[in-house]
């Protein structure tokens, strides 16, 4: 057994002293050579490319690079060490040559530079000296332009009852730039728009150009520059509508939607415009909103009628040619009365002073349905009164009052006050047996005097 487990170490230690040994000479041959100098090695490169800078500087002076003539790869014979010439990539080089001080057309040459994507090949691969050549052969030629006209030709079509207006392009034309014998033939250049099959909305794209001669034949566009090589093409499609015509209409209590009777004059109105916007619009709102407020008692009997201008969507024609429109609108079922009410209370007494109610019952217009107000008496009615401003105050005083109804859908008509007298001191407690006098906060009030009331501006007997 002992002799088995050395066996095994020796076996080990073998093998790491192979792979030590392996590893030292893998370093020693590609860093250094016989006498301790670095190994170095050549490795050659073919048909690398050359770039070529400040293109459009030349342009901007009337020239033009041309291929044909130009020295566009270049084969190099580089050397460096082992370890990194190895490693070193053909798309790890890049080859660069200025254009920028070219000023006139011909062949000449200019020179190039050699470096490196990743710097680290920079301090130890070098260029060797029989490169394919040793300056870059270049063709420069007078730069030749015209103006040629851009059209657009139509695929598809639109749905029944639908309309297509005209087609709308970015660019009507378009400038190409290239050597004389690539522009001369260019007769115009044209877009196809493919609108589908039944288009049912406006259709826009972003389309390529593209070259024609005067035969209609389609030209190579490798060596055409032009200014916009997309055209962006809108077909407007139209959609005619009936739109019904709306006026909203403001409730408030006795005045309600359900208890009117109205109609717009015309109902509906047709209208042309882009099929896009008007896609999912059925109504034409006419504004401002009515206010129901504005029907008094009378309205229940004759209709009162109010003109709308027909304001139409942006980029919409009305058709039917009517520019305004009348609602006209009546209650149902409108009645007024006048009820009397004693149901006065206080709001925020002033604490140690005494209130004495001056108005003993406050006469109050109401109006709703014929249903509603024979259902209603003077208790129905509540009159509340806010003392909170007046804690510091004594003496008779006229104070807003709110009037509400506690049944039915009724609404008030008018303004109403009523009259109190603040004394000094608090309220002195009636004799035995006797109710107290005087209102108390929460409780109704009475009193000698009769109530105030302001009717609302224009307001008359009856009239809500």
């Amino acid at each position: 057994m002992e002799n088995e487990k050395t066996g095994r170490r020796r076996i080990i230690y073998l093998l790491l002293s192979i792979l030590v040994a392996c590893a030292i000479w893998l370093y020693a041959d590609l860093t250094s050579g016989p006498n301790g100098t670095p190994q170095t090695k050549t490795r050659e490169f073919l048909e690398v490319p050359i770039e070529y800078l400040y293109e459009s500087t030349l342009g901007d002076r009337g020239l033009m690079l041309v291929e044909d003539g130009t020295d566009m790869t270049i084969d190099l014979t580089l050397k460096g060490t082992r370890w990194d010439i190895c490693s070193l990539d053909r798309s790890d080089i890049r080859v660069t040559a200025s254009l920028f001080d070219i000023t006139s057309a011909g062949e000449q040459r200019v020179n190039y530079t050699i470096s490196f994507t990743d710097p680290k090949f920079g301090n130890n691969v070098i260029q060797r000296e029989n490169t394919s050549f040793s300056m870059a052969k270049v063709h420069i030629s007078e730069l030749y332009s015209r103006t040629i006209d851009v059209s657009c030709e139509l695929v598809g079509n639109v749905a029944e009852s639908y309309s297509a207006g005209q087609v709308e392009l970015s660019h009507t034309e378009v400038e190409v730039r290239g050597l004389q014998e690539d522009i001369s033939p260019i007769s115009y250049a044209k877009v196809t728009l493919d609108i589908g099959a039944n288009a049912v909305e406006t259709v826009s794209k972003d389309l390529e150009l593209q070259f024609y001669d005067e035969n209609g034949q389609i030209l190579d566009k490798a060596d055409i520059h032009a200014s916009a090589d997309f055209v962006r093409a809108t077909l407007p499609v139209f959609v005619t509508k009936e739109l019904q015509l709306v006026v909203n209409l403001t409730e408030s209590p006795g005045r309600r939607i359900k208890n009117t009777d109205y109609r717009i004059e015309p109902q509906t109105i047709a209208v042309t415009g882009d099929a896009s916007q008007l896609k999912n619009v059925e109504t034409l709102v006419l504004g401002p909103a009515y206010d129901l407020a504005e029907l008094g008692t009378e309205a229940s009997e004759n209709y009162t009628t109010t003109n709308y201008p027909i304001i139409l969507p942006e980029g919409c024609t009305n058709v039917s040619g009517v520019t305004r429109a009348a609602l006209r609108i009546r209650f149902k079922d409108m009645t007024s009365e006048t009820l009397k009410t004693e149901n006065i209370s206080f709001l925020n007494q002033p604490e140690g002073k005494r209130v004495e109610l001056l108005t003993g019952s406050l006469p109050v217009k109401v109006f709703g349905t014929k249903a509603d107000i024979s259902a209603l008496t003077g208790e129905d009615v509540a009159v509340t009164v806010d003392l909170s401003d007046y804690s510091a105050a004594s003496g008779t005083y006229t104070i807003p009052a709110e009037v509400t109804v506690n049944k039915g859908d009724v609404g008030i008509s008018g303004v109403y006050q009523i009259q109190i007298t603040i004394r000094e001191g608090a309220e002195e407690p009636p004799p035995e047996g006797e109710p107290a006098s005087g209102p108390v906060e929460g409780e109704p009030a009475s009193g000698p005097a009769e109530g105030l009331e302001t009717p609302a501006e224009g307001e008359t007997e009856g009239t809500p």
